[in-house]
């Protein structure tokens, strides 16, 4: 027998629609600071970590961003489902309804699409993670403000939820640092 438990990292349960907040939020899933481009951010640097620790850090958290991706999407999907085109029209998001639907596609809060140009993997351990700790610090920043123009819990948790991931990655790309940092000014014996 095969049993299949799908679920989120979070549970998200929007109760109304709301088009103009899914317009806002969907930056946090193809957005410059957004999951999707920190997850492919990080797999990307993975391969240049000198160390164990680093790589396998980078490859939990990269893949731990794709659950995010996925809340948001969730997010996004719930707050379009069921809007009305005169409510989508009202929001600023008629638009994206034109090119989309309801379907959630990866772009900013202004409309510009996903691009790889989103994502630095500079081949350098060290530049690499303090590219990731602004990164943490600025996706952050960025649910910080979607939290103070949301309105009710069962927006607002989720993008807590969220928010605090972030700094909990921050943390680790912090320790992940000095570890690759010591590593590098070794002196290694061959």
């Amino acid at each position: 027998m095969w049993i299949y438990e799908k679920k989120l990292e979070y549970p998200v349960r929007i109760k109304n629609p709301n088009p103009k907040m899914a317009k806002l939020i969907i930056t946090q899933y193809g957005g410059p600071d957004g999951e999707l481009a920190a997850s492919l951010r990080y797999l990307s640097q993975r391969y240049i970590m000198p160390i164990p620790e680093a790589k396998g850090l980078l490859t939990d958290i990269g893949t731990e961003e794709l659950a995010h991706f996925e809340i948001v999407g969730t997010m996004v999907y719930q707050l379009m489902k069921g809007a009305s085109p005169e409510e989508i029209k009202a929001a600023g998001a008629a638009d994206y309804f034109v090119d989309h639907g309801r379907g959630v596609y990866p772009q900013s809060a202004a409309g510009n699409p996903f691009t790889a140009a989103y994502i630095q993997s500079k081949g350098d351990p060290v530049t690499d993670l303090y590219e990731n700790l602004a990164a943490e610090q600025k996706a952050r920043s960025t649910y910080e403000y979607l939290i103070r123009t949301a309105d009710g819990a069962d927006v607002i948790e989720p993008l807590q939820f969220l928010r605090e991931r972030e700094v909990v990655h921050f943390q680790r790309f912090g320790e992940a640092l000095m570890k690759v940092q010591e590593y590098l000014e070794s002196k290694k014996y061959f």
